[in-house]
């Protein structure tokens, strides 16, 4: 059976990007696959550095996940930082990566730009780290985002780094995974670009009804069309995707039509957008205020997924430590 992993950073919440872009997807292959979720703090370290409500956030993205459809029975959640086996490796793959392709990477470029004053270690190294998460537990498939193939391919080149300097084959060279027709790209509300919890765009689905109208009319739109059937600019795409996503055709075919004959009135069509938004998350933002409220579930999910985790990165780590050399007197 293929193994599958994926994580998110545990800053911020899941928001409508992270659940139709994949998370849906995800809960339809638990039983078709080995599948490794984690919550990636020890990465939010490299931008979050403060200890404040850092738990709180681990907390709520486990919650938010559970509420989401996965299911601990069939696969396995974990939190980084409980699995040390991940740092060990990550220091063993720093001695197999180096400082020039490091620094070409376009992700720490972009983070250097975004926090001069933060330019530190762990960003520069994010890729292994990354590498780390994904080879502990030599993962065939890894569902990437545009943002995120570089890396991917430097997890690759790691790996095989690593199996020609050591003459092993300790490490799978993982590929990336996607969803073929049912890949969705969620829009953010700002007219441009993926919905991001950087991007300060995006819908989560810990929002309450209020905050989701309200950001809705604040969604980027322009002063109409003038002529009847003309091209979409961009902002309004987004507004068309998010509505194909969360309502029905006849209402997506009634607006569509609206915007055709120079008709539409975006007030209107922001606030079918909201209301259907608010019918889709409702039910799941119940299900992470119970489940965030059940602190015996939560610790009964971290600790199966911590052994579990723990069970697979240390198979792996007995025999990187093998091929490294390392033995005991």
């Amino acid at each position: 059976m293929e193994i599958v992993l994926s994580g998110i950073r545990s800053t911020g919440h899941l928001h409508l990007g992270n659940y139709y872009g994949a998370l849906r997807n995800f809960v339809q292959m638990q039983d078709s696959h080995k599948c490794f979720f984690f919550i990636a703090d020890l990465h939010s370290l490299t931008t979050h550095p403060k200890a404040e409500d850092f738990h709180a956030g681990v907390k709520a993205i486990l919650a938010e996940y559970l509420a989401a459809g996965l299911d601990p029975e069939k696969v396995t959640l974990f939190v980084q930082s409980n699995v040390p086996e991940v740092s060990e490796l990550y220091v063993l793959l720093n001695m197999v990566a180096y400082k020039g392709e490091l620094e070409r990477t376009t992700s720490f470029k972009d983070k250097i730009r975004g926090q001069e004053d933060n330019v530190n270690a762990g960003l520069l190294t994010y890729p292994v780290l990354m590498a780390a998460d994904i080879l502990i537990h030599r993962a065939h498939k890894v569902p990437v985002g545009k943002d995120q193939e570089q890396h991917l391919e430097m997890a690759r080149l790691f790996a095989r780094r690593f199996n020609n300097l050591y003459g092993t084959q300790v490490f799978v060279e993982p590929q990336a995974f996607n969803f073929g027709k049912d890949l969705l790209k969620i829009p953010g509300l700002d007219g441009s670009g993926k919905m991001g919890k950087s991007e300060g765009n995006g819908i989560y689905l810990m929002d309450d009804e209020k905050t989701i109208h309200k950001k809705v009319m604040r969604a980027v739109t322009d002063s109409g069309p003038t002529q009847a059937n003309s091209p979409m600019p961009e902002s309004i795409q987004n507004i068309f995707t998010l509505l194909k996503v969360v309502s029905t055709p006849d209402t997506v075919s009634y607006f569509t039509d609206k915007y055709n004959d120079c008709t539409i009135r975006y007030g209107d069509l922001k606030k079918q957008l909201a209301n259907d938004i608010c019918k889709q998350i409702n039910p799941i933002r119940e299900r992470i205020l119970a489940i965030g409220g059940d602190d015996s579930y939560l610790r009964y999910v971290m600790e199966k997924g911590t052994a579990e985790a723990r069970a697979s990165a240390q198979t792996t780590m007995k025999e990187v430590r093998k091929a490294v050399g390392f033995k005991s007197f």
